[in-house]
């Protein structure tokens, strides 16, 4: 089954940061607008920030805008969320997918649990 696959969560003490990688197979990774989204347990997903195909227009929801930024390495057909100051509020399954999320392409998603 074909689907993206999203790395880089993990563990991080408040204040910390991390950056989260997605990939897929190039036919389902070009030309298309990338987005990042997240959910927790008992919660929609909620879509935090787009990118385009070419990676030159970027967009980030207003509520993570000054700590979050989305790239894309098209050669490499990677998407990039590098998320800073984070709080436990950010706790989550992150995943990627096309935006706006019109392909069943979702993959497991990578845990960022932010605890000390």
């Amino acid at each position: 089954q074909v689907h993206f696959v999203e790395s880089g969560g993990g563990l991080v003490q408040p204040g910390g940061s991390l950056k989260l990688s997605c990939t897929g197979p190039e036919n389902i990774f070009k030309p298309f607008d990338m987005g990042w989204y997240r959910q927790t347990p008992g919660n929609e997903r909620d879509f935090l920030a787009s990118i385009s195909w070419s990676g030159g227009t970027t967009f980030i929801r207003q509520a993570v805008k000054d700590r979050f930024t989305i790239t894309r390495d098209t050669a490499n057909d990677t998407v990039y969320l590098e998320m800073n100051s984070l709080s436990s509020g950010d706790t989550a399954v992150y995943y990627c997918n096309d935006y706006p999320a019109t392909r069943d392409y979702w993959g497991q998603g990578t845990k960022v649990t932010v605890s000390s």
